[in-house]
């Protein structure tokens, strides 16, 4: 019965990623308004370079891992009409492994397999998701590698745990954030001062995890950049310590970004500081990494999943660039903490969350609009007011997270005293 409802469950999420991509297809002949994200075909265009034996980087803003562009190759293939959506169909089916990896990871955490499915179907029904992978975002093949990782790790394949990390940072560079938590959850048990913690902080197992990583993710780069060269290193790591990507970003950060990429400031309501001379997009690295990074995996040693969510919505919510195909960074690991929050012991709390997430997307949306399509300038301070109030909603989420995995934490550990008392 459990094997015919997990059957079930990925058979019509793929139905709905199937629906989806036909109305696409209708849409993007019938529309001025194109289904198919701008991506999808800076992807495609990348994978005709490479089919060329030339490089992906010819094509402009192509900035992802050139396993990407090899990916898609089929989408090279003739006829053009039957092919073009392969990698659409590729990355709606990591949609679906990503989720039958997540009903498994799920009942190692002693889901029950009815509710294991409930909570995988946030992610496998999720409208938001499937029509993100089937407009043409790769993010669904990220969800898997992540959910892999997290599978491996809580199964303590050690090699397999630091092999799938290192690729996951050359695919793409945020699963970095994860190597400090699992290193911490890797904690031997029974050192309960900080000394013995320090001291026993090498231990075999770490020592293999990150030379597996380290090996994985190096051998990868010395192989693309065998091929493809400087090009290579600059498009892939190094445009993301300057990128000034202000469309289509619903971080606070946006107007800062607009102005700094700008020749001159026409506007006189805007601030004359010349943003030429700022670092904007240096300085918004500093409360990302240190609070993603650094702070959040100190509650991974108790419940890892939970941090990892935790850390990905930080990082997204402090990024400098917010997009869309983002949220589903960590949209993939909420089944993980969702089960054991406040958000669904006190129902109030997660309505009004969802209501305000949602509501302050669409009023940026609706000043993005103006923007793109009406041609008006809602920049200020209708648009930073959206983004701000996106940010802040987004913050106070993190805050009940955070407190639901200290909770969490501290109700693990109380127990684990009280097992410790010798009795009289």
């Amino acid at each position: 019965m459990t094997q015919i409802s997990v059957t079930s469950l990925l058979v019509f999420s793929s139905l709905l990623r199937l629906v989806f991509l036909l109305y696409g297809l209708y849409q993007d002949a019938t529309s001025v308004f194109k289904y198919t994200d701008i991506d999808y075909l800076v992807f495609t265009d990348a994978a005709r370079y490479v089919a060329n034996f030339s490089s992906p980087y010819l094509r402009a803003t192509y900035r992802y891992t050139p396993l990407l562009s090899w990916l898609l190759l089929p989408t090279t293939f003739n006829p053009q009409y039957l092919w073009f959506s392969f990698g659409k169909l590729l990355f709606a089916a990591g949609d679906i492994l990503a989720g039958y990896l997540i009903i498994q990871v799920l009942q190692i955490y002693g889901f029950t397999a009815t509710r294991a499915l409930k909570y995988a179907s946030l992610w496998l029904l999720n409208p938001m998701v499937a029509t993100i992978s089937t407009r043409g975002s790769s993010e669904g093949l990220l969800g898997v590698i992540v959910i892999a990782l997290l599978w491996s790790v809580e199964k303590r394949r050690v090699v397999l745990s630091g092999a799938i990390l290192g690729f996951a940072v050359h695919f793409k560079i945020y699963p970095f954030i994860y190597a400090p938590s699992i290193l911490l959850w890797m904690q031997p048990p029974n050192q309960p001062d900080l000394v013995s913690k320090v001291k026993g902080f090498i231990t075999k197992d770490r020592l293999i995890f990150s030379i597996t990583a380290l090996t994985s993710f190096m051998g990868l780069n010395v192989a693309m950049y065998a091929i493809y060269g400087h090009p290579f290193v600059v498009h892939t790591f190094l445009h993301h310590l300057t990128r000034l990507d202000h469309r289509h970003n619903f971080s606070p950060y946006n107007t800062l970004l607009y102005l700094k990429s700008s020749p001159f400031i026409p506007d006189p309501l805007y601030p004359a500081v010349m943003l030429s001379d700022l670092t904007i997009e240096r300085l918004a690295f500093v409360p990302q990494l240190l609070i993603s990074s650094i702070l959040l995996p100190l509650f991974a040693q108790k419940d890892l999943p939970s941090t990892m969510f935790a850390q990905t919505f930080a990082f997204v919510t402090f990024n400098k660039v917010v997009t869309s195909q983002y949220f589903m960074w960590y949209l993939v690991l909420l089944p993980f903490y969702l089960g054991r929050s406040r958000f669904m012991e006190k129902p109030v709390i997660g309505i009004v969350a969802l209501v305000a997430w949602v509501l302050t997307q669409g009023l940026w949306l609706g000043q993005a609009y103006q923007l793109e399509f009406e041609g008006e300038n809602p920049f200020w301070p209708g648009l930073w007011g959206a983004a701000a109030a996106f940010f802040l909603v987004n913050c106070w989420i993190l805050g009940v997270v955070v407190g639901d995995i200290d909770v969490q934490t501290r109700r693990a550990e109380s127990l684990i005293s009280e097992k410790e008392v010798i009795p009289m």
